[in-house]
């Protein structure tokens, strides 16, 4: 496989590094910004190219790496060449191959891949991608290709819908930004009991990680603890008369949840009275 890289974002230099240090044959990058271009080539070891036309001739493989907005017009320079047998590809975690529009007549085959992994930093996430799960969707051809690849650098590789993108994105969004959301409301809570910001993560952080270890280890439902699993009505509406009416709206929502999950934990237990709390 040979593969040239278009756009050269977080998600290009990873990708690029991460299959070039196993041995994956990169062609190299384009982007319109040379610069940006010839800054990733530098850190992949590869080439960088000042036009689409002979990194597409080079290429078997094309990897569109640019932000999710950028990817329909991409395409539509890619398609005016020879693409007969190519893989093309892009890495947007909600949009579908579909996006590839009159792919088919081209006789390339298309493919969406997403590595479940949030890149930070363009300079370092590629140490992470060995430890990434991937989804992909798309024409079988692309897909089995793009699974053995994986595969082969001991990835896992899992294929979903096109139909699933959005709910798919919708929940690794949840799983990892909404997460941040949730962590920086208590932080929030403790600066108002004095703490600073540092000393509130500091402070918290064997709580944090431990309990996501036990979520990680056992599953939401064994891991669950706290006064909403306990069904302890009375120090619930505590925690309420000190939240302001935003603080409130974002608790009682969560709480809900975890009435669901604490069902699952303690079938027998009635939660009748601290749902109507939390409604």
């Amino acid at each position: 496989m040979k593969i040239g890289i278009i756009g050269s974002g977080r998600v290009g230099y990873s990708m690029g590094r991460y299959l070039a240090d196993n041995e994956v044959e990169v062609i190299g990058y384009y982007d319109r910004h040379e610069a940006r271009a010839a800054d990733a080539a530098a850190f992949t070891q590869t080439k960088s190219f000042g036009g689409l036309s002979q990194l597409v001739k080079l290429s078997d493989t094309l990897f569109i790496t640019t932000q999710d907005g950028e990817i329909a017009k991409a395409w539509d320079h890619i398609s005016q060449f020879n693409l007969q047998e190519k893989l093309i590809c892009h890495f947007s975690g909600s949009l579908s191959s579909d996006v590839f529009t009159g792919i088919d007549q081209t006789g390339a085959y298309g493919v969406s891949i997403h590595p479940m992994l949030a890149f930070s930093d363009k300079y370092n996430s590629y140490k992470q991608l060995k430890n990434a799960y991937f989804t992909a969707e798309g024409h079988p051809k692309a897909v089995a290709a793009m699974k053995e690849m994986f595969a082969s650098l001991g990835n896992v590789v899992r294929e979903i819908s096109a139909e699933n993108k959005a709910l798919y994105h919708c929940a690794t969004s949840v799983l990892s930004n909404h997460v941040v959301a949730v962590l920086q409301s208590g932080y929030e809570m403790l600066e108002k009991c004095g703490f600073t910001p540092e000393e509130a993560m500091e402070a918290t952080s064997s709580l944090v990680r431990l309990n996501m270890e036990n979520v990680l280890a056992n599953g939401t439902v064994e891991a669950l603890t706290g006064p909403i699993e306990r069904n302890d009505i009375g120090t619930v509406k505590k925690h309420l008369s000190q939240l302001d009416e935003d603080q409130k709206l974002r608790y009682k929502a969560m709480g809900v949840k975890l009435v669901e999950i604490s069902k699952q934990k303690n079938p027998g237990r009635d939660y009748g009275e601290m749902l109507e709390v939390l409604k």
